[in-house]
């Protein structure tokens, strides 16, 4: 019997047209018969996940999820770097529009994935491979995420069975419902983590994104309300879902914070749901590289492979760390910064083997130490040892200049310099990478138990209940014990559960949704004092209403673009 593999055709022309519409370009390419049920079933299974490392870069979701928010902040580097036409500062100022390069590009990455999911559907539905089932689920699952990210970013979602018939564009509470029906469908078939692992969706996954649509419950009913109101059946979901979540026996809260993000989480039991990126999957370091000085080299092995001086974080944010921790410094708190240059610390030279070095992580401050390039090589001390020290901006030809993060960050002249603004090294460098930059090795966190412990804590706290919220909180913090925790909190309010998920999940594209929830996203931060609500939703590209235009009526605008 002949198999058929469906081919997607992803040229610029066709998309420009068709993600709207959900439609592609069908090529049936007859394989040999010695094709089996199996192999057909996996190879339409593969494609549904392959946009998710596409989806999670750094200039698309994160961008949307961090940099719009009083989290991250990108200004242009010296005047010139990472200016791209001011789409970054636009982001930030909350001045984005419907032609905007972030906003187009996540679009086409989802949609383009919405599309795999439904052509994976209508193709293992007749397929008798015993996975095929399996696969349907997951399929129908991830359909129904990259609908819930295009619910949560642009308010609309796609309902669509037939590749060859228009989608019906749903929304509000009409899509709430859909998003809702279409995991609970998909959760009796699935799998458990156990059995196939963080890199493909599980009933566990299911669940904690159910627990995540319904605590955005009142946002997603109703975008634009002047307060949003918790309803208490949408939060006794959340309760239900996390529950699931808690009690099963494939999840445990990390000791070891930042072993959540490293190179070996692949098998993290604190992750539910994540993006795999292990080496053979040719995934990518771009959050590891991202927001690092351009004279900080995090692999030996690597001499070119440097940080970008892209975003750091607000002084609004580092506030909130600060703060809760004065007189002591944030540091007490293990996620907020992890010491691997101890040796460098007294501000001396030192000299490492290659295999013992490895650059700090968490929140990065001060003056950075590091592997010094001179000519194109590491500097390495008599014993052949790579030499340690002090940085210099040495890559911007000013030696005289150290790599000194700062805690301002703005917009002028003196704040978009090289080196200010406090940076973000969450996720490690790849130890496995052939050029330092891709094969990433750190999968990419979509949901991890910390945040369904804390999506419970926030809906009992919503319905009254703040002794239970507490302990869930407290759990959390207490979790991180390979060094001292962060000490118990005795109180919690809406404010500091805010605060908490802040310090949680910093740089891991949650910011945005938890600010529009928590009401915070029309407030003021640094170089940003657009309080319009309309831009709780980021404008339906220009392209996609372009190329619906002959459907009448079809694909209308978001309000205020």
């Amino acid at each position: 019997m002949n198999k058929y593999i469906k081919i997607l055709s992803l040229s610029l022309g066709f998309w420009a047209v068709s993600c709207t519409n959900l439609e592609e370009q069908v090529l049936d390419e007859t394989f040999s018969t010695t094709l089996s049920d199996k192999e057909a079933a996996d190879g339409i299974i593969a494609p549904v996940y392959a946009l998710l490392p596409t989806i999670y870069q750094h200039t698309t979701y994160f961008a949307l999820q961090e940099i719009s928010t009083d989290e991250a902040i990108l200004p242009y580097r010296g005047g010139t770097d990472w200016g791209d036409n001011g789409i970054y500062l636009d982001l930030h100022r909350h001045t984005y529009n419907s032609n905007s390069a972030n906003v187009k590009n996540t679009w086409n990455a989802l949609v383009t994935a919405l599309s795999r999911a439904i052509t994976a559907l209508n193709t293992l539905k007749d397929n008798p491979d015993a996975n095929a089932k399996v696969y349907y689920a997951e399929a129908k699952a991830m359909r129904a995420y990259y609908n819930l990210m295009v619910f949560d970013l642009f308010g609309i979602a796609f309902k669509k069975d037939d590749p060859g018939t228009p989608s019906v564009i749903l929304r509000g509470k009409t899509a709430f419902d859909y998003i809702a029906a279409e995991f609970e469908a998909a959760e009796p078939n699935l799998q458990t983590r156990n059995a196939v692992g963080s890199g493909r969706i599980t009933k566990a996954g299911v669940w904690s994104l159910l627990a995540r649509l319904y605590l955005n419950a009142p946002v997603y009913k109703d975008r634009y309300a002047a307060s949003f109101t918790f309803a208490a059946e949408d939060m006794d979901k959340v309760v239900t879902y996390a529950d699931k979540v808690i009690n099963s026996t494939d999840y445990k809260l990390s000791n070891d914070y930042f072993s959540i993000f490293g190179n070996n989480n692949h098998n993290n039991t604190e992750l539910i749901f994540a993006v795999d990126q292990r080496p053979e999957l040719n995934g990518h370091n771009r959050l590891a590289y991202f927001s690092l000085s351009g004279d900080q080299y995090p692999l030996p092995a690597f001499p070119s492979a440097n940080g970008t001086d892209g975003p750091g974080i607000t002084s609004d944010f580092y506030q909130t760390w600060a703060t809760a921790y004065a007189p002591a410094d944030p540091k007490v708190d293990p996620r907020f910064f992890q010491d691997n240059l101890k040796k460098a610390d007294d501000g001396l030279s030192t000299c490492v083997s290659d295999a013992d070095f490895k650059i700090n992580r968490g929140i990065l401050r001060g003056q950075q130490y590091g592997l010094i390039r001179e000519n194109g090589v590491f500097v390495r001390c008599a014993d052949g040892k790579i030499k340690v020290g002090p940085l210099a901006n040495l890559n911007r030809n000013r030696p005289d200049k150290k790599v000194i993060f700062t805690e301002k960050i703005d917009f002028t002249t003196e704040g978009s310099d090289y080196s200010t603004g406090f940076r973000v090294e969450k996720y490690e460098f790849s130890t496995e990478s052939n050029s330092g930059r891709n094969r990433g090795m750190a999968d990419i966190s979509i949901v991890r138990l910390a945040d369904v412990f804390l999506m419970r804590a926030e809906a009992q706290l919503r319905k009254g209940n703040s002794a239970a919220a507490l302990a869930d909180l407290n759990t959390v913090r207490a979790a991180r014990n390979i060094t001292t925790p962060p000490p118990a909190l005795a109180a919690i309010n809406l404010d500091v559960l805010y605060r908490e998920r802040g310090f949680e999940f910093y740089w891991e594209m949650l910011r945005r949704t938890d600010m529009v929830r928590f009401g915070k996203y029309e407030g003021v931060w640094t170089e940003k004092t657009n309080a319009d609500k309309n831009k709780r939703l980021f404008p339906i590209p220009q392209t996609a209403i372009d190329g619906a235009s002959n459907l009448e009526g079809y694909l209308s605008q978001n309000p205020g673009y």
